[in-house]
């Protein structure tokens, strides 16, 4: 049975290394502050590395009840039995990962355009990552941004619960929350950079 996501406030990491406590405390602090979701991302590390810096954050996570979903990695997800797995449209077929993973986990998929909605397979994917919304310094190949009605535009068409992501901090979030689209809003640096995550994540909840 799969879990019951939550997707109000989804915390993507980034690098350790703009964590400002660390992967692991920065996440605990944003915990804290009221995320309900964690995605463990990494563009740079091996898989060996990735698999040895997500393990004491999935011991965490579980011991508070935050699902866990892995970006990219279906290899890892699998291994680690994480809750669920991220997608892009240059990744592994959604088909594809979706037997990996098995019909008890989530399965995210990134889309950007109209084209790419009209695709999608309700009865495969679970749930919508879209933008970026906003210029982006997390993820250097990110298309250009769409702003929030062109991300309403595009939520509109969405079969499944759709997350905003991109650019978003407290004022941006707001915006699209008002648009009432929204099962949740993504962010990295907004948390990961921030001084206090737990007060970053209050003040976006």
């Amino acid at each position: 049975m799969k879990p019951q996501i939550n997707y109000h406030l989804y915390l993507v990491t980034d690098e350790v290394e703009r964590c400002r406590y660390g992967l692991v405390e920065t996440v605990k602090r944003a915990v804290e502050g009221g995320v309900t979701l964690v995605q463990y991302r990494s563009e740079k590390l091996s898989h060996e590395e990735q698999k040895a810096q997500v393990l004491p954050l999935q011991a965490y996570l579980r011991s508070v009840g935050v699902p866990l979903i892995i970006n990219d990695n279906v290899q890892l997800a699998v291994e680690i039995d994480a809750e669920g797995i991220h997608i892009g449209q240059n990744d592994m077929p959604v088909a594809e990962a979706r037997a990996l993973i098995g019909p008890n986990k989530i399965l995210g998929l990134t889309v950007t355009t109209a084209e790419q909605m009209a695709k999608v397979d309700p009865t495969m994917v679970d749930n919508i990552g879209c933008g970026p919304v906003f210029p982006t310094i997390t993820k250097d190949d990110a298309p250009p941004p769409m702003g929030v009605e062109g991300w309403a535009e595009l939520a509109r068409q969405s079969p499944l619960p759709i997350v905003a992501i991109g650019g978003l901090n407290q004022e941006r979030t707001a915006a699209i929350r008002a648009t009432g689209l929204a099962a949740g809003v993504a962010v990295v640096s907004a948390i990961c950079a921030a001084e206090d995550p737990t007060q970053a994540a209050k003040d976006l909840l």
